[in-house]
């Protein structure tokens, strides 16, 4: 089985799967159908290409939470203008976004969906964005391919958070992992709207998709504590 590694760690990501009108949420992880959303771009899938879209449903999706990061809440205004190009009204947004996370995604499927998702990930047709056109991937974001099955990966990874978040928080022993439910034995169960039925901007749907959350040991690398300033210096004197 062959699962693909990605890291999502931009300076602000936004997941929303319940947003309406004016205020926009985010989750506090990224959604399965953020992540479809993301290869489907790469794939080169226009919005209204549902039949093409709805088969990246069948990928297994497990993402682990390695830096939490922090709720931002971003204030807007816009003047809505008339024809005749008088002001006609102002409206108010609330747009949330998770500052300073980072999340591992392990993916896989058949091996020739698995293909060509990964050849697509590597060289994406349309620019791929975590949940809004403003917010490029990073460049580390796509982390490799293991034969290995997801949830099993994911247990086994060493911790993936800035190492001054590592230092400042030594004391974490677990994280939370949330996959799809067919893939645990166990664990609390979540029924998302987070299953893609179309991008269409004319008739955008999503289903429900279960969920299951557990917490697993983290596998930590050792940080060094001491900074040497003459470190950068080597091989130049």
């Amino acid at each position: 089985m062959t699962t693909i590694l990605l890291k999502l760690a931009g300076p602000l990501q936004s997941y929303g799967v319940d947003s309406h009108f004016e205020t926009r949420q985010t989750q506090r992880y990224p959604s399965k159908s953020a992540m479809i959303g993301i290869i489907a771009a790469s794939l080169g899938l226009h919005r209204d290409q549902d039949d093409e879209i709805q088969v990246l449903n069948q990928l297994d999706f497990v993402v682990r939470i390695d830096q939490p990061g922090e709720l931002l809440r971003d204030f807007h205004t816009a003047n809505a203008i008339k024809k005749d190009g008088k002001p006609n009204r102002t409206y108010v947004s609330h747009r949330y976004y998770l500052q300073d996370a980072i999340f591992i995604i392990a993916i896989s499927g058949s091996e020739v969906l698995m293909q060509k998702v990964s050849k697509a990930l590597k060289s994406p047709y349309f620019q791929p964005f975590m949940g809004r056109r403003s917010l490029p991937l990073n460049s580390d974001f796509f982390m490799g391919e293991v034969e290995e099955a997801p949830v099993t990966v994911l247990k086994n990874l060493e911790w993936q958070a800035s190492k001054w978040y590592q230092k400042k928080n030594k004391n974490i022993s677990q994280l939370d992992l949330y996959a799809d439910a067919n893939l645990l034995d166990s664990g609390e169960t979540l029924m998302p709207r987070d299953r893609v039925m179309s991008f269409s901007q004319q008739k955008r749907q999503h289903g429900f998709r279960p969920v299951k959350h557990i917490r697993i040991s983290v596998i930590k690398k050792e940080i060094s504590t001491t900074h040497d300033v003459f470190s950068v210096l080597e091989g130049g004197l």
